[in-house]
């Protein structure tokens, strides 16, 4: 597995507590991102590469760059229609363009002029911007909040066929670590992540990122 993992709990003092953060795994090169699709989509994904057959480009897909969020969402790949999780490598060009064209899902006051600009804003967006609870690998609340990003029209085309540097079905390992969840998940190995740096400080606003230091 090209994914660098290590121990859950050597980790976990490593991340913020509190606040919004983008935990991810990435390079210079590269970040990961996670999705998880019925065998049909993720299969022809692994197969060539990008996303194709029927992988439906006129409905929204969301991205997600914490390991533990999308096991969360996917239930560790035991959800119906999620059996198959992937690690997505996306170039870190592209993956910094995503943001520059985000709108939140709610209306934020202190972000849109009026509640009907934000509306119109919605409506022609081809990225949308939720954070979420992050979660304990036993699916407990946590005061960390967890960002997903729901990508459409030419942005997602994008996404689907130009911008991915490798796709890979970690199912296998998701399956294996699922059994090492208990109260103190000693035994837990998940991908190695940290807080990704967003230096433009339009967009740490835009976002609402909050301020981290190591």
């Amino acid at each position: 597995m090209r994914l660098i993992t290590e121990p859950y709990v050597n980790q976990i003092s490593k991340w913020p507590k509190t606040g919004r953060h983008i935990l991810a795994q990435y390079d210079d090169q590269t970040v990961v991102v996670y999705q998880a699709y019925r065998p049909a989509i993720a299969n022809f994904a692994v197969t060539h590469g990008y996303f194709g057959g029927e992988f439906q480009l006129d409905r929204m897909s969301w991205i997600k760059t914490n390991f533990l969020w999308i096991m969360y969402r996917s239930g560790w790949a035991a959800k119906p229609g999620q059996e198959v999780v992937l690690a997505i490598w996306l170039k870190r060009t592209a993956f910094e363009e995503i943001p520059t064209k985000v709108v939140h899902s709610s209306f934020i006051p202190e972000l849109y002029t009026t509640r009907e600009a934000w509306q119109t804003a919605l409506k022609h967006s081809q990225v949308r911007l939720q954070w979420y609870p992050d979660h304990h690998p036993s699916g407990a609340k946590l005061e960390r909040r967890a960002i997903q990003l729901g990508l459409k029209g030419e942005i997602l085309a994008a996404y689907a066929r130009d911008w991915i540097v490798n796709i890979e079905d970690i199912s296998e390992f998701v399956r294996q670590q699922r059994q090492n969840i208990n109260s103190d998940c000693t035994e837990l190995i998940t991908p190695r992540e940290s807080v990704y740096s967003v230096v433009d400080s339009k967009i740490q606003q835009t976002l609402e990122l909050s301020a981290w230091t190591e």
